[in-house]
């Protein structure tokens, strides 16, 4: 069974900026941050795969950039410039392949933006 554990939330002032981390038990292919606001649905904010490939939803790019450090089992999520809208619980998860659900999930860390 894979572990995740997110740390590194808080509370920040609009334009500030937060570091997520995320502790895996080990490595799989595909690691990845969501995120789910007050009355949204859970999105992908962004994610990484073993190779480095990244992907990022249109509403981070330019502001959030996600690494991994393979050697420590860990992820992370800079998150720059936050907006209010950044406002959500953030949940670190990773999956075996790319064409596979994300399958793992860490319990979350709760970002909150005040304007």
């Amino acid at each position: 069974q894979v572990q995740l554990v997110e740390s590194g939330g808080g509370l920040v002032q609009a334009g500030g900026s937060l570091r997520l981390s995320c502790a895996a038990s080990l490595n799989l292919f595909s690691m990845g941050w969501h995120r789910q606001g007050p009355g949204k649905e859970r999105e992908l904010v962004a994610s990484v795969s073993s190779s480095g490939s990244t992907y990022y939803a249109d509403s981070v790019k330019g502001r959030f950039i996600i690494s991994r450090d393979n050697a420590k089992n860990r992820l992370y999520l800079q998150m720059n410039s936050l907006e209010p809208g950044d406002t959500a619980m953030y949940y670190c998860a990773a999956r075996h392949t790319a064409d596979d659900k994300y399958k793992y999930w860490g319990q979350g860390t709760q970002v909150t933006v005040s304007s």
